[in-house]
C-alpha cells in the first residue's frame, strides 16, 4: 500500500486512479503526514449470488442416470 501527499493526489488524480484500477492496490492519501483517505478500486457486487458460478463450473457425470449398486432401503 503506498502513500500520496494530498497536494500530490490532486495532481495526478486521474493516472492515480487509473493505476488503482488496474492494480487493485490501495493508495493511502495524507494531509500533513496524516492518513485522510484511502483510494481503492471499486468492486462491483452481485445483486444475487444465485447463478454467480454460471460457467465456471462444469459436471461431467450424468447425474440421473441409474446405477448398478442396490441400496439398503431397497432390500
Amino acid at each position: 500500500m503506498s502513500t500520496v501527499k494530498a497536494s500530490e493526489f490532486k495532481a495526478k488524480c486521474l493516472k492515480l486512479m487509473d493505476e488503482v484500477n488496474q492494480t487493485g492496490e490501495e493508495i493511502i492519501i495524507t494531509k500533513n503526514g496524516k492518513p485522510v483517505s484511502v483510494l481503492k478500486a471499486y468492486i462491483e457486487r452481485p445483486k444475487t449470488l444465485f447463478g454467480r458460478m454460471r460457467g465456471e463450473i462444469h459436471c461431467e457425470d450424468d447425474l440421473v442416470a441409474p446405477v448398478d449398486v442396490v441400496w439398503d432401503a431397497e432390500r
